[in-house]
């Protein structure tokens, strides 16, 4: 992970250089982020994990290359949204499936966005807030070192986000927000605690975090499996239809069901964009051996 230093230097030049330029600069991180054998093996196996096949060498090392140049322009782009106006924002954002969203907000109990890490979903954040004019509160996973999370945080809040870290508060303040109204956006395609619930996910087994279906059943908040991406010189964002969160029988396969049925809905989103997934740490089993790593507790009756 780089330093604090040099996120704030990258932040600094992206919000002062044009953005052809920024494109280029995009490439430029691109290839020194891709240099990592470890890391574009993996990414290798998620894209043909995506799509059901294995690549030739070719199309191998371009949609790698093509995946790590995406990561570089969403963290290029979000760097220079405090400079932009919400009209900026609006204009160079286009959506479907807004409305589950409108509907949820007018009922009093505030939406669950689930996303995978795909995309741009801070320009969207940005977008609600200023457009919409939705209050939104974000879980975000913690990073190391706990003062780039923090720089993190801030630019994110400048733009009118709430920003809380995984962890033992991230519970309390995400039903606090969706009984209050607003939108919560919860980053779900990763079970970094470990202790999440065991799915079928793009043909293998794997955990994925339950808290969209616990939040979902103790507050009757809809969960709509939501995306950000690129798309034809756009930002384009949609929302899915919700997941059904009634109760059906024991709370434990309530949660296993609608995890089940949220892991199927990323499975639709990722597949629109592959290269803008940005899922660079093992998530499966199969990553772990394929990086010759010791399989964490949570996975190692999944084989």
């Amino acid at each position: 992970m780089a330093s604090v230093s040099a996120y704030r230097a990258g932040s600094y030049l992206a919000r002062r250089l044009p953005g052809g330029v920024t494109g280029v600069g995009a490439r430029t991180i691109a290839t020194l982020a891709s240099t990592s054998g470890e890391k574009r093996r993996l990414v290798a196996h998620n894209l043909e994990r995506v799509l059901g096949r294995t690549m030739e060498p070719t199309e191998r090392r371009r949609r790698v290359s093509d995946v790590f140049e995406w990561y570089a322009k969403y963290y290029l782009e979000s760097f220079r949204l405090p400079d932009m106006s919400p009209e900026e924002i609006d204009h160079g954002f286009a959506y479907s499936g807004v409305e589950e969203i409108e509907k949820a907000v007018a009922a009093g109990q505030g939406p669950i966005l689930a996303l995978p890490h795909l995309g741009t979903w801070e320009w969207a954040g940005f977008w609600v807030v200023s457009t919409l004019k939705h209050r939104l509160t974000a879980i975000a996973e913690p990073l190391d070192p706990p003062e780039l999370f923090e720089w993190f945080q801030g630019l994110r809040e400048s733009l009118g986000m709430r920003i809380v870290a995984v962890g033992p508060e991230a519970g309390r303040e995400s039903v606090r927000a969706l009984n209050s109204g607003e939108v919560l956006c919860l980053p779900a395609d990763r079970d970094i605690v470990g202790n999440g619930v065991v799915v079928e996910f793009f043909g293998e087994k794997t955990t994925l975090p339950g808290g969209p279906a616990m939040l979902a059943l103790r507050t009757g908040s809809p969960i709509l499996p939501t995306a950000v991406y690129w798309r034809d010189g756009t930002r384009f964002g949609e929302v899915r239809p919700p997941i059904n969160v009634e109760r059906q029988g024991r709370l434990r396969d309530d949660v296993a069901r609608i995890t089940q049925d949220l892991a199927n809905e990323f499975e639709i989103l990722i597949r629109r964009a592959p290269e803008q997934w940005h899922m660079m740490s093992p998530n499966w089993p199969s990553d772990y051996r394929l990086l010759g790593m010791e399989l964490p507790d949570h996975l190692r009756d999944l084989d």
